[in-house]
């Protein structure tokens, strides 16, 4: 430790000591808090057991999809903690992340006067200060990756696409009360859903590959641990019911090697089909590096470029130089002045280039952050851009689960919408084909900013209705979701069957043609009192789904 930590941690120790009376863990401006439980923290967790909180509704009901930190990223969260020389690592991230990175920084402060220094720091640095987004939130450390939020897109099409950024929260595994409440606090901020997904945990633990929409997850066995009232297996459930990631398991390293025992230390991914995992060139033969071995043999038994990149431990530090953060087009990469790692950090660099050969790779000096078991992935979260790019987000939020409505009925519809440039008119339309066609407009050019919309149920008599939401903002660019399963509309009659014999046949249909020749409003199947070729259609789509 740092004499930094130690002094942090004597001082956490002395509030501990008064535990009966002040119940309260200290963590002083400046300090090195280690990525790891101190001892003291240790000690108020065995009279205070670190519980899994569930307080904010169930899974998510919709389609998810969680994007990996190679996709494109709006921007990067931190918080401005620790020492000098740890802020000055921020502050250099922070001029990559805004620059080559074509991304924001978030950065969390304590006060508005802790903003003032460090927005001066970080110019100095030479940041785009357009890009930087302070909030002033207390925090009590700097390991962001740990206990921010993971992001999903809520709503995503089954090809993977489309939805709204919504959070999944845990609860830090560490008794860090405010580190704790960042997530809850970005949420409200942002307007963004949030979800608080019932497990004891350390977002450094997971690493994930993008599927279309599932994915794969991987996180180290330390997660059992944390949460000794549940099986591997419903652990790996809660993921996948709100996450949509199926997880594979890894023999965490051991703590004497690594602190955290968290699998960021180790692998990161690159792409959906491309991994960096560790290769422990000093001690190949070691329980651990046999792990890191076998997770890259699985890897590239599954048909994934696999790269490997030195890690080395030396006087009781774990360095690694899989523990990056990429960016866009940006990979921020450490390197280390320690004679035993230091050696390593051209040939880590090479591998990084072979790997991202389009990217622009940069090292930056970590070597006052390593020895408190963690690096740069260890302090950022990724906040990644709108699933539409430059388009709005948009998500249906009712007539999902398949409602029988009756003809006039006023229905609500509601949605939910993302887009960093605001939103202007929506359109509602109407399908009673199971999504084929949507002929039928129930509103045009509401206001899409409410979320909310009501309209009059028409007798079209369907059991496979589906509605379609189509969403723009103010330089014209829309997107849509449909709803999710097909629905019924009662109808007073069968609506196409013209003749009211209870069959639909050729007859029907020389009905309408003759109805609509006349301009009779039998023949008005939008209901819109004008006839055209949208009632053909609506007839037309009508009559081959049927009558219920």
């Amino acid at each position: 430790m740092t004499i930094q930590t130690l002094r942090a941690a004597t001082l956490i120790a002395a509030s501990v000591s008064t535990l009966a009376h002040a119940q309260v863990l200290e963590y002083p401006e400046g300090a090195e808090i280690p990525r790891s439980m101190t001892e003291a923290e240790a000690e108020y967790t065995r009279l205070n057991p670190i519980q899994a909180v569930q307080s904010r509704g169930a899974a998510p009901s919709a389609l998810v999809r969680t994007p990996g930190e190679y996709e494109p990223a709006e921007g990067i969260i931190m918080a401005w903690e620790g020492s000098n020389a740890w802020k000055s690592i921020l502050a250099q991230m922070t001029r990559e992340i805004t620059t080559t990175g074509d991304a924001k920084a978030f950065i969390f402060v304590d006060t508005a006067s802790e903003l003032t220094t460090a927005s001066n720091q970080v110019a100095a640095q030479g940041a785009d200060m357009s890009r930087v987004q302070f909030e002033i939130k207390r925090t009590d450390t700097i390991w962001a990756r740990d206990y921010g939020p993971r992001y999903i897109f809520l709503g995503s099409q089954p090809n993977g696409t489309g939805g709204v950024r919504a959070m999944v929260d845990h609860t830090y595994n560490r008794p860090r009360p405010n580190d704790n409440s960042l997530p809850s606090y970005w949420a409200n901020e942002r307007d963004e859903p949030y979800f608080l997904i019932p497990l004891v945990h350390g977002g450094g633990n997971y690493h994930l590959e993008t599927g279309n929409p599932a994915g794969v997850g991987h996180a180290t066995r330390l997660i059992n641990n944390e949460n000794p009232g549940l099986t591997e297996a419903q652990i790996i459930q809660l993921w996948s019911e709100y996450q949509n990631l199926t997880t594979t398991m890894y023999t965490p390293y051991p703590a004497s090697v690594d602190s955290t025992q968290h699998i960021d230390m180790w692998m990161i991914m690159l792409a959906d089909d491309k991994v960096m995992i560790s290769e422990w060139v000093n001690e190949p033969s070691a329980s651990w590096a046999i792990t890191s071995d076998n997770a890259a043999a699985d890897f590239a038994a599954r048909g994934f470029e696999v790269y490997r990149v030195p890690a080395v431990r030396s006087g009781g530090t774990h360095y690694t130089f899989t523990n990056a953060v990429i960016c866009n087009d940006l990979v921020l990469v450490p390197l280390y002045t320690n004679g035993t790692a230091g050696q390593f950090n051209d040939d880590a660099l090479t591998v990084w280039q072979t790997a991202y050969p389009d990217k622009t790779i940069v090292q930056i000096n970590c070597q006052s952050l390593v020895t408190a078991a963690g690096v740069m992935h260890c302090i950022v979260k990724h906040v990644p851009g709108p699933a539409n790019g430059e388009a709005p987000g948009v998500y249906m939020t009712s007539q999902n689960d398949g409602p029988t409505i009756d003809p006039g009925e006023l229905v609500q519809t509601t949605w939910l919408f993302d887009s960093p440039d605001g939103v202007t008119t929506a359109d509602l339309l109407l399908s009673s084909d199971g999504g084929a066609t949507f002929p039928t407009s129930l509103g045009a050019g509401f206001d899409a900013s409410t979320g909310s919309f009501a309209w009059n149920a028409p007798d079209v008599g369907t059991s496979d209705a589906r509605l379609r939401l189509v969403i723009r903002d103010g330089d014209g660019n829309e997107s849509f979701d449909d709803s999710d399963l097909s629905f019924t509309i009662t109808g007073t009659s069968c609506a196409p069957d013209l003749t009211g014999d209870g069959n639909l046949n050729f007859l029907d249909v020389s009905a309408f043609l003759a109805a609509f020749g006349d301009m009779d409003p039998v023949a008005d199947f939008t209901g819109d009192g004008s006839f055209n070729f949208l009632d053909v259609s609506t007839f037309l789509s009508a009559f081959s789904a049927g009558c219920p």
